[in-house]
């Protein structure tokens, strides 16, 4: 019975060690891009040894890979290489960017990567680390509209952020450090949910980030930030830990940060802060760690930090203060003469009269505008207004005639165009011209799963679009003698026609045939989906079943 006993806990232990965390079986689409990411990573060493037969949904997690799936969707990805970062790399002679043996080679697109791999649009993690990446980051980052975890770190990405990382509202932790990037760090007060934010081992500055307070960790070491510590941190109560050493932050420390309620790590060392600290100054019981080493600093320590009797590390080395912790102190005059050199000018009272001066013209220069504004605006409402009494006179005829013929003027005025065309549309988006990457990610790059129906012009398949929008996409091949000029004539004309008793066209995608870029070969037209069939099946009451698209068939063709 022992034996058994120990037997079966041996199995146990053997089930749960190889057991992976993943089930499932990746979709066709998402395992192709998975090796289309191999190939564009130039076959890294986490990325050896896939085939055709490889399930990634059972790959066990290593170091440097780690897969997850959930309902047959890739839900985590994390790579790590063994490029050397930035900060490990020797400095090209030039000062500039230069691609090198730990960088992915020139023929690498981070627009091209990036591009793909928005296409696994389930994805909540994302870690790519040490690969080499190099290259600016694309604004299309926020296409990750699930994205919880992003960490690209140590890689060689450079220019500014960009901006649309602020609307990506589901993301809790932000890693982009050690890279190349440069300016000033976007708005990020928008993401709630952010709890951990680390650029540090870059080029940003020179202000403080704009930040939410729901952060726990915030790591902004070695930068190029000049500024003061922002009193915003006092409402920061779930900060944990705040790291903005070897920048160049001047002024004096705020009392407050050492007694933020839940901070643990305090890394101030390596900038010009200057001044002594308030008298009153209070710090945190959970407060460990305080590294205030390299700075401008003067007078005595707070109590709560020069005490040696509290189990608290201290480091603050190279100042002018008195009575330290540390005897390596600079002499009083040092820190001085430092603190005049890096302080911010003070404003004359000359610059401030200018300052006064040119808010009261600004104020001026408003009011005149605005004054002119309403003016233009009275007079375009009182000239529509007598144009409206022409518009019963409008031959809808000839409008339908224009519309459906597509006419080489499509641009007709709107003053003369009649009321059904000028009805609200209903709650559906304007119409735009979408991509075909969006077109491919609505239709889950046309899955068989997804296809309506098949005519003459083409198939039909149904699709999402981000918002959550359920709508129908035609896929409609042109001939050789239809020009792309006249496809937006007619795509221009039809979108405009706007009625509750018509399907309306959300958008439309073209493609150009790559021997003959002048000559459209596919056209992709984003239908308002209706599911209650046709006005002809209703009125005949035919049990026979169409597609929405059919409504406007002939308009289109």
């Amino acid at each position: 019975m022992k034996n058994f006993l120990v037997s079966f806990c041996l199995l146990f232990l053997i089930l749960a060690i190889f057991t992976p965390i993943s089930i499932g079986q990746l979709t066709p689409s998402e395992s192709r891009i998975l090796f289309q990411v191999q190939k564009l990573l130039e076959y890294p060493g986490a990325l050896q040894g896939w085939t055709n037969w490889t399930n990634f949904c059972y790959l066990p997690p290593t170091p440097s890979l780690k897969v997850v799936c959930t309902n047959n969707r890739l839900t985590e990805l994390t790579v790590i290489g063994n490029k050397s970062s930035p900060s490990h790399s020797p400095k090209p002679v030039s000062g500039n960017f230069a691609i090198s043996q730990q960088t992915l080679s020139k023929s690498f697109s981070i627009d091209s990567f990036f591009t793909l791999l928005t296409k696994l649009s389930n994805l909540k993690v994302l870690s790519l680390v040490s690969l080499g990446l190099w290259g600016p980051l694309p604004a299309k980052i926020n296409r990750f509209w699930s994205l919880e975890e992003l960490n690209i770190s140590s890689n060689f990405i450079y220019g500014e952020i960009p901006t649309s990382l602020s609307s990506m509202k589901n993301l809790r932790s932000i890693v982009l450090a050690d890279n190349l990037f440069n300016g000033s760090v976007p708005d990020l007060k928008s993401l709630a949910a952010l709890e951990e934010l680390n650029l540090g081992n870059n080029h940003l500055g020179p202000g403080f980030p704009s930040l939410g307070n729901s952060l726990v960790s915030i790591i902004l070491r070695n930068n190029s930030m000049r500024s003061e510590i922002p009193p915003t941190l006092r409402n920061f109560d779930l900060l944990q830990k705040l790291d903005i050493s070897s920048n160049k932050f001047v002024g004096p420390i705020p009392a407050f940060v050492f007694s933020l309620p839940s901070i643990q790590y305090l890394i101030l060392a390596h900038n010009q802060l200057s001044g002594a600290f308030s008298n009153n100054a209070t710090c945190n019981g959970k407060l460990q760690v305080v590294d205030i080493s390299q700075n401008l600093l003067i007078g005595k320590l707070p109590s709560c930090i020069g005490s040696k009797s509290l189990n608290r590390t201290v480091l603050d080395s190279w100042n002018c203060l008195s009575g330290g912790k540390s005897k390596y102190q600079h002499p009083y005059s040092f820190c001085h003469k430092e603190a005049l050199a890096v302080k911010p000018p003070a404003k004359t009272q000359e610059q401030e009269s200018k300052i006064k001066l040119g808010l009261l013209l600004g104020v001026i220069g408003g009011v005149v505008c605005a004054a002119a504004v309403i003016g233009l605006l009275i007079l375009v409402i009182i000239k529509r207004a007598g144009q409206r009494n022409r518009e019963d006179k409008f031959d809808r005829s000839m409008v339908e005639k224009i519309y459906v013929r597509s006419s080489p003027n499509p641009n007709i005025d709107a003053r003369r165009v009649p009321q059904m065309m000028r009805l609200p549309t209903l709650g559906l988006p304007p119409y735009r011209v979408f991509t075909l990457e969006e077109i491919d990610d609505a239709t889950d790059n046309f899955d068989a799963t997804n296809l309506m129906g098949e005519g003459s012009q083409g198939q039909v398949y149904k699709g999402w679009l981000r918002d959550g929008l359920l709508v129908q996409v035609k896929c409609v091949k042109l001939k050789q003698k239809q020009l792309p000029q006249n496809l937006n004539q007619s795509m221009e004309a039809l979108s405009k026609l706007r009625h509750r008793h018509l399907v309306s066209l959300l958008g439309h995608c073209t493609v150009t045939c790559q021997d003959h870029p002048t000559t459209a070969s596919t056209v992709f037209i984003v239908l308002e989906n209706i599911s209650n069939g046709s006005l002809v099946d209703h009125l005949t009451g035919k049990a026979q079943t169409k597609s929405d698209y059919q409504i406007i068939k002939k308009r289109v063709n």
